[in-house]
């Protein structure tokens, strides 16, 4: 498979979210909204900034980020009031289903041989 092959896809599926009337968001936090919806948590910024390689004061930027558009919320762990919990929210889960009927509607246009051969 060529790269034109394996982005493609990627491509139209960017260009399609990039037309919803939503948040652009950076890779990082993409990267940070998906683990978290999509791997099991607690998830807590130095868990993440563990995962993803990432320092933890540039998690903590796009948490802020991803806070303000109501992705994620941030609460204090009961049993530790020192950790701070990165969990799912109403809003985020919709964000993450709508883009994955995105991927799910250019993945099925793919089988069907629509790129472009």
């Amino acid at each position: 498979m060529s790269p034109i092959d394996i982005l493609l896809p990627w491509r139209d599926v960017m260009a399609d979210t990039v037309r919803l009337d939503q948040p652009d968001l950076s890779m990082r936090q993409w990267a940070i909204l998906l683990t978290v919806y999509l791997t099991p948590g607690p998830h807590t910024v130095r868990r993440l900034s563990e995962d993803l390689e990432v320092p933890k004061p540039a998690i903590s930027r796009a948490l802020d980020a991803l806070s303000i558009h109501g992705f994620v919320r941030r609460a204090r762990d009961p049993g530790d009031r020192r950790i701070v919990l990165v969990q799912k929210t109403p809003e985020g889960s919709l964000f993450i289903d709508a883009f994955a009927r995105i991927v799910e509607e250019r993945d099925r246009q793919s089988d069907l041989g629509a790129y472009y051969g």
